[in-house]
């Protein structure tokens, strides 16, 4: 520990003798100065043993004294040590009840002390309490690696608590806890998630402290990573402020843990090139083959109903705009082979992925994320944590999208589209069902779809696209604007026969007119089309045209 006042007054050498604050002896010294200035306030940072021979000083003036103690007091100044017969042959009692009044600790400096003694015994103290701090940190640091080699990050985060008498927590990259030291800890460390998604947003290296004297620890919060968002973080709680023994521990383990998170990073990427194959081989028909090169990683996943997911983000969702209308199975090509040696990406798609693959290793889940491009695909286990991270990110974005932005806002959108349960044979279906779901999805303007949804769901709203309306405009332009001349009601009248299955009788009773007028009626709609209502095919293109105009 760092030189005290006390420690000084014990030291056989200096014969200090304590004349005023004997119960504050135990205050740490940062230096010894020497000073006769009749105001050394300008050049104190604090923390220090001032001497003096009161050569400047009116040391037998009360009023003089009680000035000179009290701006002492306030610039930090931990004690005075005075040295007697040189230009006075004891303290002054005006200086001894100033020290007194404020509460600042008086030390005699006999003549045979030079003041040279006292500020070689506190540099030395200083010195050998660096050099401790500095082989206490490295015997921390050798016992924090032997820790993460033998026993992984839970042992490292055992002896870091161990190290800084407290605690220690480990969170993944969605903020949630992974382990905590001791096992009391982890419900602290549970209750820190906000401060920890708060840390996430800044660019690592970053830290924050949380508590102070008035909470029931102090916790250091720091970021872990080399990326442009940190893979994890690190919790430290104590009881006061970290030493410089505990700060050295704390950085060890901060190095440490950031090797780990980057080796996990790399195996990740490795993994996620493996599951590139996998899908591959799947949407190519060769269950068998996949299940062979997934093995452990990802063969349990293919025993049971998966589900296939496809999310897009905004600007992905624009290069494909086209390409919908051809919709065809496209297994992840270069694209997403290159993008999976590295980052997902950036919002929203890095923290849809980052979220189900969390969740996903919370429950011991596995789960297949390809990245590919501006896409990503999953396959994750049906009913599992993984698709319901999803839906739940997805419900978030869609209540988020509720709320207006402020002027400028330029956050990316997100869709995402979500097939039916599916076995590794029909594994092709499933990613061309959640390629349907997803081009649904940017048509209604939402972030998720499910294809059961569709398939349970009537197909008027499919109506309401743009080209759709389009296409019905055109069709029954030349009827409208035939019974815009107020020679017919063609439009309505092919409505009502359309709606009865073209029985006469029963669409000329709805109009409420002779079957023989609603007959010259569609005489006169196929004149005006060109086409022939026997054809089943116009006539179903008629009434989509109809129904289109009348969702508007």
């Amino acid at each position: 520990m760092p030189p005290t006042l006390a420690s000084l007054v014990h030291h056989s050498a200096l014969k200090l003798t304590v004349r005023a604050g004997e119960d504050r002896l135990d205050v740490p010294v940062r230096w010894a100065h020497v000073s006769e200035l009749a105001d050394p306030v300008p050049y104190m940072e604090g923390g220090e043993l001032l001497l003096i021979t009161a050569l400047k000083l009116d040391a037998e003036d009360p009023e003089a004294m009680r000035r000179y103690v009290k701006r002492l007091v306030g610039a930090g100044v931990v004690g005075l040590g005075f040295a007697v017969g040189v230009n006075y042959e004891d303290i002054p009692a005006a200086l001894v009840d100033a020290c007194r009044q404020e509460g600042l600790p008086l030390l005699e400096v006999p003549r045979r002390t030079p003041f040279l003694a006292i500020s070689k015994a506190v540099s030395a103290a200083i010195a050998a309490d660096q050099y401790r701090a500095v082989t206490a940190g490295f015997a921390a640091q050798r016992e924090l690696t032997k820790q993460a080699l033998n026993a992984g990050p839970e042992g490292l985060l055992g002896a870091l608590a161990g190290q800084v008498d407290g605690w220690a927590a480990l969170y993944d990259a969605s903020g949630a806890v992974v382990a905590a030291a001791p096992e009391w800890a982890g419900r602290r460390a549970a209750r820190l998630t906000a401060e920890v998604e708060r840390l996430r947003e800044r660019a690592a290296p970053a830290s924050s402290v949380v508590g102070g004297p008035e909470h029931e620890d102090r916790v250091e919060l720091h970021s872990l990573g080399t990326g442009r968002r940190p893979r994890a973080a690190l919790a430290v709680g104590t009881a006061a402020t970290l030493g410089t023994a505990e700060r050295y521990a704390v950085h060890s383990a901060i190095a440490l843990l950031t090797l780990t998170t980057e080796r996990s990073r790399s195996l990740h990427a490795a993994e996620q090139r493996v599951g590139t194959a996998v899908l591959r081989m799947l949407l190519a028909g060769e269950p068998d083959h996949a299940r062979a090169v997934a093995g452990d990683l990802y063969g349990g996943l293919l025993d049971a109903p998966f589900r296939m997911i496809v999310a897009e983000s905004a600007s992905g969702s624009a290069a494909r705009a086209h390409a919908d209308a051809h919709a065809h199975v496209r297994a992840p090509g270069a694209a997403g082979a290159a993008a999976a040696a590295g980052d997902l990406g950036g919002d929203p798609l890095g923290e849809l992925a980052e979220s189900m693959e969390s969740a996903a290793a919370r429950s011991g889940e596995a789960v297949l994320v390809v990245p590919d491009g501006e896409r990503l695909v999953v396959l994750a286990a049906d009913g599992g944590t993984a698709v319901a991270a999803c839906t739940r990110y997805a419900a978030a974005l869609e209540a988020a999208r509720a709320v207006p932005e402020p002027a400028g806002g330029t956050e990316e959108e997100l869709v995402v589209g979500l097939s039916a349960p599916a076995g590794p044979i029909a594994a092709a279906a499933a990613f061309k069902q959640a390629e349907q779901a997803l081009s649904v999805a940017r048509r209604r303007g939402r972030v998720l779809v499910e294809h059961e949804q569709l398939a349970a769901g009537s197909v008027l709203p499919l109506l309401a696209d743009d080209a759709v309306k389009a296409f019905a405009d055109g069709l029954l332009r030349a009827l409208h604007e035939h019974d815009a001349t107020g020679r017919g009601d063609l439009v309505a009248s092919l409505r009502a026969w359309l709606s009865r299955h073209g029985q006469w009788d029963a669409a000329a009773a709805d109009l409420g007119v002779h079957r023989h007028t609603l007959r010259y009626r569609m005489r006169r709609v196929e004149e005006i089309l060109g086409r022939s209502l026997d054809d089943p095919d116009v006539r179903m293109e008629l009434w989509l045209a109809l129904k289109a105009t009348s969702a508007e």
